[in-house]
């Protein structure tokens, strides 16, 4: 499980580059009430992403728990896309969405633990004899 905490830190830093390029790129104005635009297969595939990451989050329960709204927002874009919203409904979701993943980067950390003692006894012995094995 410790391994994966890190990978649930880059995600959900990747969900939350993903959803500010949309919001800043293909989401119109905010202030604008033509609907909103966005590529369901994009979104489907973010929300795949977002329910991974608090998957990969369940170690943190204050992340697993601001993931949620994240998902709920992107459920509720799912729901109206193409074209059901107007772009400041759209915006108030992305933006929702936005709020959720930096709790949950807050909540999460960023790197590794670091190896037990024995598990670098294993590293060692294992780059010892890759070593040797190279040589013969």
């Amino acid at each position: 499980m410790h391994a994966e905490k890190p990978k649930a830190y880059y995600t959900a830093v990747f969900l939350q580059v993903s959803f500010r390029a949309i919001k800043n790129s293909m989401a119109g104005k905010a202030s604008d009430s033509m609907p909103c635009w966005l590529d369901t297969r994009m979104l489907m595939m973010l929300s795949r992403e977002l329910r991974e990451c608090q998957a990969l989050a369940s170690d943190s329960e204050e992340a697993e728990r601001a993931l949620a709204p994240a998902i709920e927002a992107c459920d509720a874009l799912l729901e109206r896309c193409p074209g059901g919203l107007d772009s400041s409904h759209c915006h108030h979701h992305l933006d929702a969405i936005l709020e959720a993943l930096q709790h949950a980067i807050e909540a999460l950390p960023q790197q590794a633990p670091a190896p037990s003692p024995a598990s670098r006894w294993e590293y060692a012995r294992q780059q010892i004899r890759a070593g040797f094995q190279r040589r013969h």
